[in-house]
Order: structure tokens, then sequence, then C-alpha cells
């Protein structure tokens, strides 16, 4: 009878362990109580251990868990007296069995349970004991547990065991202890694969991901350690981080040699999308020869990443052709891409496909389907489907009244802010900097200043983040005064917070300011960053100031920053807004082979800005024969070039190409177009744009009152300004200054006088210098010189070169020597280099036939060395 027991004891343990010996999966914690007691065995225990393995084996699901342990207990299997030359205790096995189907069920807090009562009944854990303990440790992210687990192991000798390493080294690592996972891993006598691809994947979440790159380097120098799929899958976050499109090409050769290019495909189309090229993944995705729904997802998230949403929207469409079933990913990176493209057809067809799947619960799916109708303009379709939500988080509310503010329903992203403090749940920091940046975007700073005064009553304004972001907020709006008051109230500053004021003073405010913070920023001993240089060299493009910025970019080289993307299409920025256009073109020869859109958008806005047309669309070109992909910001930007030399092949063969893109549903582009094709002399097509828009903002019917105007047809300009009005569109002073170069070029002056006065009276807008400069011209046009000069001097401030250039046209017009003189007077003051106000008062003087004034004033031009710029014909 023992010997029989012996054996049979044996043959189930020997099974048993075996299992044991893949112990490498950790999930998720959860908890559940069932405590064991102690009883006494029967002889036929034997019987029952196997009874017990067997089941615990198949067990999947909590419920016949439950039933087993329960089942345990009565039977009184916990704990067995062996015979002397028994080797295995079967109840320690039974213990062990236990333990691991908890943590299997992801109910951690119950296995450490379990292994506590283990320990209080003195049954002693063995090596198998402390691997399953450990996973329950890693997935309860219990620390401390883990650490007095840690020190058991050590205290009985067993941390050699390569199993145990492993487990600590995982544990470690998911809990943010890098230190201590490397100590263990470098201790382990002997390391598998399963050890080494631990190592890595703690590595690549560390603050520096080349030591997960090391790591990998150092595992293909073992002699009796091979690379798996795992490594290289573990790899790609470290390599996706570093953007290093180099170690990403390594990889896929490497993973080809190795035969397992199949297994990491997906993880090679994240990577190379990371790394910033999204051709070599989109060829990688198409060679693939089985494609599952991840690598469909995953090529999304890819374009979405690099703004590529309409190519995002074809692969639902190809989806959806080839009958391939989407998973959660696909459907919100299609909402997503709909959203961006202001595509609400679009959007209702993947709203209506994630009805099919049945996903329209998951808070996930249903929170980008929100902000999609928000975005559209949906705001009541918007509100119905946020209202029906179940179990909205704080990230639901988040997008929706980000969505809101983004689309301009500021009073209703206010009245929504206030419904949610009535509601279960509070607004915490992350959805307060959410509605701040909101905010910040439009340069709202009434719905600003009541979302700062919630976070100072919730006692979040001291908070960095939220402090930060209300300070990006108030430089944007423009209120510098509350910026550095609330700057200068933090009790902790970071480099983010002084990137912050620093970036918020160089493009908004006084760039001069922004380069005294940045002194202030190097005595308080914070280290500045890439970011900190980035906002320097905006501050010197802005002032033009070409000695400072090369100055900047000395210090730059210095500091180690000239390596930096975003530091180098600054740079390009600024010697192209200084007028160094050579310096700009040196340094995007040297970047544009990083294939980023960013430097090409820059380069081409330089030309345009320095009046290089042709440049700028040869750039354009150029960009699309090296395989870079324009984005929106690109079409923006070279329209104004093909408008700049209005040819109307050209244009339309723009056009041709943003229908193509699928970039024709952009109200940015929809105005661009508007303008261009005004530009070129077909104001019918600027008409039909305009008609064809969905959505149409102030900029659009700014657009098209400015296209009527440049064409003559001041009546026409006229009745739009009053039906954009009667819209309930915003008017602002560009809509003004179109309307009132309308009354000019048509001569309605008393349309003119009537505008020009609506600006105060209707909607509280301060005339501008240009305002003032397009009345005088008006009025001097049709001879009311009186009421000019009345309006002159009634003027707020001194008329600047526009308002005396104006006068002097007028004169010129109606052969008025008097006040030809005094213009000359106050533009010599202004412009003393430009010849072109001296010569229209000797054309002024030889009108009235007074030649010897005429003659005096070309003399005097010359004895100043001033010469008249030679004009030039585009006619052969």
């Amino acid at each position: 009878m023992p010997m029989r027991f012996r054996t049979i004891t044996t043959r189930h343990s020997l099974h048993i362990h075996n299992k044991y010996h893949h112990p490498h999966h950790v999930h998720s914690s959860c908890a559940f109580a069932i405590s064991p007691t102690t009883n006494n065995i029967p002889h036929h225990c034997n019987h029952s251990h196997h009874y017990y393995f067997q089941l615990l084996r198949s067990c999947k699901y909590l419920n016949p868990l439950l039933q087993i342990h329960a089942r345990f207990l009565v039977s009184g299997v916990q704990q067995c007296t062996l015979a002397p030359n028994s080797i295995i205790n079967p109840s320690l096995i039974l213990w062990n069995s236990m333990i691991r189907a908890y943590s299997r069920l992801h109910l951690f807090k119950e296995a450490l349970k379990l292994y506590h009562q283990m320990l209080d009944i003195g049954l002693e854990p063995d090596k198998y004991t402390f691997t399953f303990v450990l996973k329950a440790c890693t997935g309860a992210l219990d620390f401390h547990e883990g650490v007095a687990v840690h020190q058991d192991i050590a205290s009985r000798e067993l941390d050699w065991d390569v199993f145990i390493g492993t487990g600590l080294v995982d544990m470690y690592s998911k809990m943010g202890h890098l230190d201590s996972a490397r100590k263990v891993f470098d201790r382990m006598p002997r390391k598998d694969v399963a050890s080494w691809n631990a190592m890595i994947s703690g590595l690549t979440q560390s603050s520096n991901p080349y030591e997960a790159l090391e790591i990998f380097r150092m595992m293909q120098m073992e002699e009796d350690v091979e690379p798996d799929s795992v490594s290289i899958l573990n790899l790609a976050p470290a390599v996706s981080r570093l953007e290093d499109i180099g170690s990403c090409k390594a990889i896929h050769g490497y993973a080809v040699r190795r035969s397992v290019f199949s297994v990491v495909s997906n993880s090679l189309i994240d990577m190379y999308s990371k790394c910033g090229e999204v051709n070599l993944a989109r060829q990688l995705f198409y060679q693939m020869q089985v494609k599952d729904d991840v690598s469909w997802a995953t090529m999304m998230v890819g374009y979405v990443h690099h703004g590529y949403f309409f190519e995002v929207l074809q692969l639902f469409d190809e989806m959806k052709r080839q009958h391939v079933k989407m998973n959660k990913i696909s459907v919100v990176n299609s909402l997503l891409a709909a959203a961006e493209m202001r595509d609400l057809k679009k959007g209702k067809e993947v709203h209506s496909y994630a009805l099919q799947l049945g996903i329209m619960s998951d808070i996930v799916v249903a929170t980008p389907i929100v902000s999609m109708y928000a975005k559209c303009g949906e705001l009541e379709k918007a509100k119905e489907l946020f209202l029906s939500l179940e179990g909205r988080d704080l990230v639901a509310w988040s997008a929706f009244l980000s969505a809101l503010v983004q689309a301009g329903y500021a009073e209703e992203a206010l009245s929504t802010f206030q419904e949610m403090q009535h509601d279960v749940l509070k607004p915490d920091k992350i959805i307060l900097s959410s509605l701040i940046s909101a905010c910040a975007e439009i340069s709202n700073s009434r719905l600003g200043m009541i979302v700062h005064c919630y976070a100072i009553k919730a006692h979040m304004g001291s908070d960095i983040s939220v402090a930060t972001t209300l300070v990006t907020m108030y430089t944007r709006c423009k209120l510098f005064m509350y910026a550095m008051t609330l700057f200068n109230r933090m009790q902790y500053k970071d480099v983010v917070a002084w990137n912050t004021l620093i970036n918020g003073f160089a493009k908004f405010g006084d760039p001069d300011i922004a380069l005294e913070m940045f002194r202030k920023l190097q005595l308080s001993g914070i280290q500045p960053d890439s970011g900190t240089m980035v906002s320097l060299i905006s501050a010197c493009a802005l002032l033009g100031d070409l000695e400072r910025g090369f100055r900047i970019h000395g210090n730059i080289i210095k500091s180690g920053f000239e390596s930096d993307m975003h530091v180098k299409v600054a740079l390009i920025d600024m010697y192209a807004k200084c007028g160094s256009l050579w310096s700009a073109e040196n340094l995007f020869q040297l970047t544009k082979h990083v294939k980023d859109e960013v430097a090409w958008n820059v380069m081409i806005a330089g030309y345009l800005d320095n009046g290089c047309a042709k440049e700028a669309i040869s750039t354009f070109n150029q960009m699309k024969f090296e395989s870079v992909r324009p984005n929106l910001v690109t079409l923006v930007t070279i329209l104004p070039a093909v408008s700049y030399c209005s040819i109307l092949r050209e244009a339309m063969a723009f056009h041709g190409c943003i229908i193509r893109m699928g970039f024709i549903c952009s109200i940015l582009v929809g105005n661009s177009l508007i303008d261009m094709y005004a530009k070129c002399g077909e104001l019918s097509y600027s008409e039909k744009c305009f008609d064809e828009m969905e959505n149409k903002n102030t900029i659009s019917w700014n657009a098209m009152i400015s296209g009527y105007a440049m064409h003559g047809q001041g009546e026409v300009s006229l009745t739009l300004f009053s039906l954009m009005q009667e819209s309930g569109i915003q008017v602002d002073s560009i809509s003004y200054m179109g309307v009132l170069s309308a009354c000019r070029h048509g001569g309605l002056i008393e349309e003119g006088r009537e505008i020009f006065r609506g600006m105060r009276e209707k909607h509280n807008l301060e005339p501008k210098m240009e305002h003032y400069a397009c009345m005088v011209d008006l009025l001097g046009r049709g001879g009311l010189f009186d009421e000019v000069m009345s309006l002159i001097n009634k003027m707020p401030t001194e008329g600047d070169a526009q308002v005396w250039g104006a006068l002097m046209g007028a004169c010129k017009m109606h052969s008025n020597v008097k006040l030809g003189e005094v213009a000359l007077h106050h533009l010599r003051k202004l412009e003393p280099r430009n010849a072109a106000h001296y010569i229209v008062l000797s054309d002024i003087y030889a009108q009235c036939g007074r030649w010897t004034e005429a003659r005096r004033t070309r003399s005097n031009m010359a004895h100043q060395g001033l010469k008249k710029i030679a004009g030039y014909s585009w006619v052969g």
C-alpha cells in the first residue's frame, strides 16, 4: 500500500511539475475572498489529489474554481503526512495549483492570501510556489508584497533559479523599479530566452530606451540563447520611442533571416510608422499575404499618427469591401479620421458599422462618435448621443467638452461643464487641462477664466499641469499680466512651465520679453531643453533679428540640440523669415532626407514669405517626387503661391490634387480655394467653391466678399456682407476691410460712410489703420478732402504710411498740390527711402503745370540717392 501511494504521488507530481515549467504569464488584478482552513487528511488522499489536479488543470472560469475550492475544503484535502521515501508533497502541489488557478483568473489578491495561509499552516513553499506567487504580486502591482516574497526567496537561496529570477525581473520591471530588475538580471547565473525578453520588455519603458537595444545586442552574443519573436515584439516599443529608422530596418532584416517575419509583421508596421516612414509601413502592409484585424488597425493608427486621415477612410472602405471584421481600434481611428476631415457622411457610415458590430455600449467607441458629430457641426446629435451614454467616465466628458470648444460652441461647453459638476463625477485636473487647452486653441479667455475659477475652488489651481496650461491659455489670449501673475505664483516651475511662458511671449506678445525670460531661466538653474530653443528661435524670427538668430544657432550647436528635428525646422523658419534664404536652404538640404513633411512645409512657406512663389511651387513638386505626402498645412501654404502667380491652369491642377487627396471638405482648404480663384480672375469658380462648402466660417465669407471687391462688384459685396450678418456669422475687422474695399473700388461713398460707422456702433470693433486708410482713399477719390482731413485729425493715433499714401494718391487724382505737399511731409518721416512718394508729388506738380517744382522734387530725390524701382511685365 505505501509503495502504491508513492508511485501514484510521484507520477502525478511529475505531471504537474512539467506543467509548471511555463511560468511566464502575467495578467491584471482582481479580488475575491475564500479562505481554506486546516483539516486532517484521510489516508486515501492520493485519490483526492489526483482528482483535484485534473479539475484544477481544466479550470478556466471563476465559478468552477470556487466550487473546486469549496470541495477542497469540505473533503479536508489540505495536509497529509508523507511516507518516509516520498519526494514531493502532494498537498503542496494542490496549494501551488490553487494559487496558480487564482492567478490565471486574475484573482491575484486571493492567490496571495492562499500563499500566506499556506505558510501559516507550516507548509514549506518550493520554487514553483514562488514562481506563481511572483506572478500574483506582479498582477496585483503589490510592490511591498513582492519585496517580501523576494526576501523569502533569498532566505531559501532560491534566487539562482532561472524561473524565479525571470519572475523577479518581470515583477520589478512592470512596477517601474528597473534598477532592481537589472540587479536581479545581472546576478542570475543562467538566463534563458524568457529572462532576456523580460529585461528587454522592462527597459523598453525606461527613460533611456537605448538600454533595451543594448540588452538585445548582448543577447545575440550569448552562445546558448537566441532571440525569438517575443524578443522582437518586446523591443519594438523602444525603437518606436527612439524613432530610430536604422534599428527598425535592422530588426526587419533579422526577422526575415530568422523566419519570424509573419509573427512580427504588425509590430514592424507600427515601428516604421512611428519612425516617420509611413510609405515603408504601407508597402509592408500590402506585401503581407495574410492580414488579420490587428494588421489593418495598426496601419490605421500609423496613418492617424501622421495626419493621413484620407488614407484611413480608404482603408475603412477597403475592409468593408473585403468583408474584414474590424476591431475597436479600427473603428475608433476611422471615427477620428472622419472627425478631422469634417466628413460627416463617412462619420455616419462608421457609426452605422459600430452599431452593426454591437460595440456602441463601449465607452471607448461611443466617445469618439460623439466627438465626431460635434466637430462636424451636428451639435444636437452629439449631445443626444452623449447623454444616452451609460457609464460616462471622465475621458468621455473631457472628449465631449474639448470637441464642443474646438467646434466653436463655447457656450454649450460651459453649460455642459456646469452639468458635469452636478453629476456623480467631478472634473479632475486632466479634464480641466483639456478644457483650458481647448479654450486656448480658440482664444476664448472668458470660458478659460471660468474654468480657472473652478480650478481654484477645487484646490487644483496650484497643480503644475493645470497652472502651466492656464499660462498657455492666457498668453494665447494676449492676457500677459494674468499669465505672469500666475507664473510667478507657481511654487515649483519646471522647464515646461518656463517654455510655455517664453513661447507665449515669442508668438503672441513681445519677443524681446521672451528673450529676457530665457535669461531668467538660465539664472534659475533649470536646464533649457529643445523646446526652449524652439521658442527662442521663434522670437528671433518674429523680431527679424538675424544676428541674434546666428548667436542662438551657435548656442544650440554647443548645447547639442542641433540634431533635434523640431529645432532644425525652427531654424529653417527663422532664417527664411529673416531674409537669409541661403541659410534656410542649406539647413533644409541637411534635413529633408528625414522625410518629415513639416520641414517641407516650412521651406515652402519661407519661399512664399520672400516673394519666391515659383520656388515654392517647385519645392512642392519636389516634395511629391520624393514620396513625401503633403498634408493639410502643405496645401493651405502652397495655394497662396498659386494665387500670387495667377496661373489658372496651375490653380486647377492643385484643386484636382486636393480632391484626390481627400482634403476638399476642409474649411481651411475651401477658404484658400475661394481666394485663389478670385486672384486668378475666375470669380465664378470662387462662387462655386463658396456655395459647395457645407460648413462656412467667418473667413469663408470674408474671402468671398474680398473676391467681389477685387473684381469691382461692390454692390454684390455689400449684399453678401448683409447676408453674412443675417445668417448670424460673426463679423470681424477683416470683414469690414473687405466691404470697405468694395465701396472704394465701386465709389460707394455713402455706403462706405455707413459701414465705417457701423464698426463701432453695431459690432463694437475699433477701426484699425488699414480701415482709416481705406476711408481716406474712398473719400479722397470722391474729392471730399475736408472730410478726409477731419477723419485723419480725429484718428486716435498718428496716421501711418498707408493713410498718407492713400491721401497722396487722391491728391494726384484731383491735382491737389497743397494736400499733396502735406502728405509728402509726413511720408518723408515715415518712409524716407521710398522714392515713389516723391514721384507722385512731382507728377501732381506736372499736372498743374508747375514744372519748376516738379524738376526740384525729382532733383531732391536724386540728391538723396533715391531711385524709382523699375517695373516689369509678365507679357513676353
